[in-house]
């Protein structure tokens, strides 16, 4: 009979080659490019932020990290290909919050947007802001909310296309201030804005960043922060939570995740470089500026909220019966 301590013995001379190897693998890492894979096209706000990450991880690590775009699908051609991409950590995928968006609507997906990939990193969080048109009734938020129950669906809300994620935050506002809305879907931030500011459109919601310039001249209303704080550009505008809706928190945000079977010596080595970035001054400035925040999360905090985001979604979609075409 073998005793329990030589089994025990057995089992650790066992072990200490494996993680010897495992740390030996990331100690190498990376030796070669590696791919970031983006599900955009290229041009745009993920785009120019994204670049300045693999830019500055380049640095760190001593070797290219080049985006590599794959739009179509609504993102999820490259989503799918980063899944199914050998996890040794040189293809990488940058996401942004419609990566959660996924499963409230497409039952059919080659992948699980959590079983799927290893979260590496929450890089920064962004704040919205709801705005409404300069000739619109409303002046405040409260006044915009008793708008709003007093002409149900007869307001017309703006989002950046069908069942984006954008349109799930009109959704559930009108949700948690028991409001009706009419939908009206564009193909970006841009046009979306330039029809606020025409009259042509109600309200809507985007980037601070995009907004700002539009707010400080009057050509748009800013009536609430969609957030869960205050920005400190608009420092006297109060949250959507602030002003009833309490729990309302709705925050875009990107971050990096590699193929779920990336060895984690890598993918912590990965997030340490990554979350390093989002803390550096001139990031942090930047992002600051544009009404951001640099987060740098480790790999168990960005798991967490792509599970909770992707939860919260598929209910707001299935208690609204929100579908791609409305």
């Amino acid at each position: 009979m073998v005793s329990v301590n030589r089994v025990s013995i057995i089992a650790a001379g066992m072990l200490f080659p494996c993680l010897a190897f495992a740390q030996n693998v990331a100690d190498n890492y990376p030796s070669r490019a590696v791919t970031v894979v983006a599900a955009i096209a290229p041009g745009g706000g993920i785009d120019t932020e994204a670049r300045t990450y693999v830019t500055k991880v380049s640095a760190l690590l001593g070797q290219s990290f080049v985006l590599d775009f794959k739009p179509g699908a609504a993102g999820t051609i490259g989503a799918g290909y980063v899944a199914k991409a050998r996890p040794d950590g040189y293809t990488l995928h940058v996401v942004a919050g419609g990566f959660s968006v996924f499963p409230a609507f497409y039952k059919d997906l080659s992948f699980d947007v959590v079983r799927d990939f290893a979260p590496i990193s929450l890089m920064s969080e962004r704040t919205s802001v709801l705005q409404v048109a300069p000739n619109f009734p409303a002046k405040n938020f409260a006044e915009f909310i008793a708008y709003a129950k007093a002409n149900p669906g007869k307001v017309n809300y703006g989002t950046t296309g069908a069942g984006s994620i954008t349109h799930l935050a009109g959704a559930w506002l009108a949700d948690a201030t028991n409001t009706k809305f009419t939908f009206i879907h564009y193909k970006g931030t841009g046009p979306l804005l330039l029809e606020l500011m025409a009259g042509r459109l109600d309200v809507g919601s985007g980037i601070l960043a995009a907004a700002l310039p539009y707010v400080k001249s009057g050509k748009t209303r800013a009536i609430a922060m969609m957030n869960e704080k205050r920005s400190k550009l608009l420092p006297g505008l109060p949250t959507v939570a602030e002003q009833g809706a309490a729990g309302f928190n709705y925050t875009n945000w990107m971050g990096f995740l590699a193929p779920a079977a990336t060895p984690p010596a890598i993918v912590n080595k990965l997030s340490e470089n990554f979350a390093k970035v989002a803390r550096s001054p001139d990031v942090v400035s930047a992002l600051e500026a544009e009404g951001s925040s640099a987060v740098g999360s480790t790999p168990a905090q960005f798991r967490q909220l792509i599970v909770t985001e992707s939860a919260r979604w598929q209910k707001i979609v299935q208690d609204a019966g929100i579908t791609l075409e409305d």
